[in-house]
């Protein structure tokens, strides 16, 4: 048996390495004609060096080339490197069908998810999308911000049971802020009461949730391999050879990360649809209704879903597989991306205290005038706290929304991604750049199943764009001015304030405001994806940064080391705490902390 399944992996292997060599014999009649850094290996070329642990070297690539880079990837086939601003509304809003997803994205997504929004591609995409987009109304965003605002309280709460009432302690955020983001996600997406921010309750899909990011993170260097892999061989074969592979006799790490990630998925597989179809069942009571403490309250996105799908045409309507693949994609995208955002913007604020001091000020002035106000407080007061802003007053405030614009700018939660065309195409510039030969040249011509690259992180640290001070923190930014990422008339088409952290076209991340209203809340702690992601960013900034003052590090550990926090680029931007004070590997925030003095 086990003489098998070796035959077998490395028959796998074989054939996906044959493949990547065909592929490459096929373009090398069609090299790119723009330059690039030298490969700096024979197979790997420039891909281990621009994306693993990166940050920087993805920065400097565009500051030397360009917006627009030859870099070498497996096995000698070229990638185009993009981030000039016309050539992206090309390739993400003009020409989309051109440029699509490519194959690895797409399967292992499908794998991974199912049939959700980062799975597919044409008709089914766009039925998906138009489904979907209603969903996050803002209507519907003022619904699930007392949900958010109660998980916010409950992270504030735990936070501040920590600290000495004269005295300040270090403590490590991140695993908190993971799970306060996670509760929100589960609740406002899912109508599910998870429990994260309590440790004695949390489930095994919670904590799938938890480790679904990371467990991809590690294998994600095998993605080229999937497409080849899904495409050769029968569903029954691909099935007993991952049953084979990922048996507990192969002792290799990358066999364990596999077994790891394959349990996660089956776990959250498993959960997802278990809640699916409770959810389903209850719509078919319209006088059922639940509060936070048990299940879903009718006004969770996936309620909302089900509500909408059912009442669409039969043309419009989504299978039950689809609905499922969304809600898997939401709560993936949720959790990581807004725990990477409000721990980023919480440094930030702990890295520039008289920002965080403005931003505290600005706070409690709006809490002092809402409180005032003679109007029905439908988010007030619970057991003593200070009123609850409504998703109205917490959006208008300048400068947390200027905290939150420019930390979302400058470290998108996804730094990059990719295209591949389907078709030979032409990608215009904005600014020109040099061939191979060195020619200055304005359009770059690709040949059809070119592969190319979306720096979403070089767009947003365009100096060209934003000016000289491109990459420094400078929330002011959003203040000074009302032309924050224009130059001459000259600006990327994001849908998001001018910025390419939410994408652009059809593809868009339609959760935004989501996300923005999250972080804001955690702010009074300092929204649920990109619609949503930024009102769950500020929510959280303005219920922590009330009660609570953040510094970094700066007293000595038990071996006479100050913590030094490095953001690693994995994926996902991840802190972690340099040597010798820490291993460079874990992932923790230790922030030092304080009672803000009434």
């Amino acid at each position: 048996m086990a003489a098998l399944a070796q035959l077998l992996g490395y028959g796998v292997l074989t054939l996906a390495v044959w493949k990547l060599v065909q592929r490459r014999a096929s373009r090398k009649a069609n090299a790119l004609n723009v330059a690039g850094p030298d490969a700096e290996h024979w197979w790997k070329g420039n891909l281990e060096l621009m994306f693993v642990d990166s940050f920087e070297r993805c920065l400097k690539v565009a500051v030397d080339y360009g917006g627009a880079v030859k870099i070498h990837a497996l096995f000698g086939e070229e990638w185009l490197y993009v981030s000039d601003p016309r050539a992206l509304h090309h390739i993400l809003v003009k020409e989309s069908h051109i440029f699509e997803e490519n194959d690895s994205f797409l399967s292992c997504n499908k794998l991974i998810f199912g049939e959700g929004l980062i799975s597919t591609l044409g008709e089914q995409h766009r039925k998906q999308r138009k489904m979907l987009n209603p969903v996050f109304s803002i209507s519907n965003m003022r619904e699930l911000l007392p949900i958010i605002q109660t998980i916010s309280n409950q992270l504030k709460s735990i936070l501040v049971a920590n600290i000495p009432p004269h005295d300040s302690v270090e403590l490590d955020v991140l695993p908190w802020l993971s799970r306060s983001a996670l509760d929100c996600v589960c609740e406002g997406v899912l109508g599910y009461h998870s429990a994260a921010l309590d440790t004695g309750r949390e489930d095994e899909y919670t904590k799938s949730l938890r480790m679904i990011g990371p467990s991809i993170s590690k294998t994600m260097l095998f993605r080229p391999f999937v497409p080849i892999f899904v495409r050769n061989l029968s569903l029954y074969w691909r099935k007993k050879i991952v049953d084979w592979l990922t048996i507990s006799w192969l002792p290799t790490q990358t066999m364990r990360d596999f077994r790891e990630l394959r349990r996660v998925v089956e776990i959250i597989d498993s959960a997802s649809r278990s809640i699916f179809q409770e959810k389903k069942a209850a719509l078919e009571i319209p006088s059922q209704s639940y509060d936070t403490s048990g299940a879903t309250r009718g006004k969770d996105i996936m309620s909302i879903m089900l509500k909408a799908n059912a009442s669409s045409s039969e043309a419009d309507r989504l299978t039950d597989a689809e609905l499922l693949g969304q809600i898997n994609v939401m709560t993936f995208a949720g959790v990581d991306t807004t725990t990477a955002a409000v721990a980023r913007a919480l440094y930030m604020l702990a890295k520039h205290p008289r920002v965080q001091e403005q931003l505290r000020a600005e706070i409690c002035d709006a809490v002092t005038s809402y409180e005032a106000a003679d109007v029905d407080h439908l988010h007030a007061k619970y057991e003593g706290e200070s009123a609850r802003l409504s998703y109205d007053a917490l959006m208008s405030l300048p400068l947390l929304d200027a905290v939150v614009r420019e930390t979302l700018r400058l470290y998108p939660s996804l730094p990059v991604l990719s295209r591949r065309t389907t078709e030979a195409a032409s990608v215009p510039l904005q600014f020109p750049v040099r061939s191979a030969s060195g020619e200055e040249i304005d359009a770059i011509p690709v040949a059809k199943n070119q592969r190319l690259v979306v720096s979403l992180l070089a767009a947003n640290h365009n100096q060209a764009v934003w000016g000289e001070d491109a990459s420094e923190w400078k929330p002011e930014r959003w203040l000074d001015s009302t032309q924050a990422g224009v130059k001459d008339g000259v600006r990327y088409t994001g849908v998001y304030s001018s910025m390419m952290t939410f994408l652009a076209g059809n593809r868009a991340c339609i959760g935004f405001k989501f996300a923005e209203m999250e972080m804001s809340e955690l702010s009074n702690l300092s929204v649920i994806l990109h619609n949503d992601e930024n009102s769950l960013l500020e929510d959280v900034l303005a219920t922590l940064l009330r009660d609570i003052h953040f510094l970094l590090p700066s007293e000595p550990d038990e071996t006479g080391h100050v913590k030094e926090v490095y953001w690693k680029m994995t994926g996902f931007h991840t802190p972690v705490v340099k040597a010798p004070a820490g291993d460079g590997e874990t992932p923790q925030l230790p922030l030092s902390m304080r009672l803000v003095r009434q």
